[in-house]
């Protein structure tokens, strides 16, 4: 397989049709090399269009997911943010080009360990990682100015909204199969929020997600 022309081919066919035309964003899948984060027995598959196992039942995003919601985010160089679901590690790389601080909470120990092992060995300083369970709240890190959770929750979890500082943003894949709806919440200056809703999607739900209350008669 061509790499680097496997690479072109996901950005022009992938992820420019699907309105990713931040110029910054498209160089960021260039240089990150999206290949070395995915699993060994998938490599072949690193640039189709298609979620890819890591294992523990959790899957990496498709790639035109990953660069949309990049783009949607505009994560600025001074800003912190909170990643919940590390996994491959390759969004948080992304995420961690862009930012000044990224701390990413992984669940599974495993994959916290092989996410470490990539960012050391491409000189990624600036991604401090955990252990933990950040499904509904993480509140050891203080605030930030961008949230991510990289599952879907039926419900936004409400503490999240109070790590956000004034002006951040924070996405969620909020909802319940077959259809979820990927989110951008932003938190305005006097407190007040917004949600745009930027597709419709499918993703794995978080472990120990939120959950609606249930009724039975």
């Amino acid at each position: 397989m061509n790499i680097e022309q496997a690479r072109f081919n996901m950005v022009e066919q992938q992820i420019r049709p699907w309105e990713v035309l931040d110029q910054k964003v498209l160089d960021l899948l260039f240089k990150i090399r999206r290949e070395d984060y995915v699993p060994p027995v998938y490599r072949s598959l690193a640039f189709v269009d298609m979620e890819i196992p890591i294992g523990h039942n959790e899957v990496m995003w498709a790639p035109k997911i990953e660069a949309r919601v990049l783009q949607a985010l505009h994560v600025g160089s001074h800003e912190r943010v909170l990643e919940v679901g590390t996994g491959s590690g390759y969004f948080t790389a992304l995420l961690a080009s862009q930012a000044g601080v990224v701390v990413t909470v992984e669940l599974h120990a495993d994959l916290k360990e092989q996410a470490e092992q990539k960012f050391r060995a491409h000189g990624l300083t600036n991604i401090q990682t955990r252990l933990g369970d950040a499904a509904r709240d993480w509140a050891e890190d203080g605030a930030f100015d961008v949230i991510v959770l990289t599952g879907s929750s039926p419900l936004l979890p409400a503490a999240y909204l109070q790590r956000l500082n004034p002006g951040g943003r924070l996405f969620a894949p909020l909802g319940e199969g077959p259809i979820m709806s990927a989110s951008l919440v932003h938190l305005t200056a006097a407190g007040t929020h917004r949600t745009d809703r930027l597709f419709e999607t499918r993703v794995q739900p978080l472990r120990h997600a939120l959950e609606p209350e249930r009724f039975s008669f």
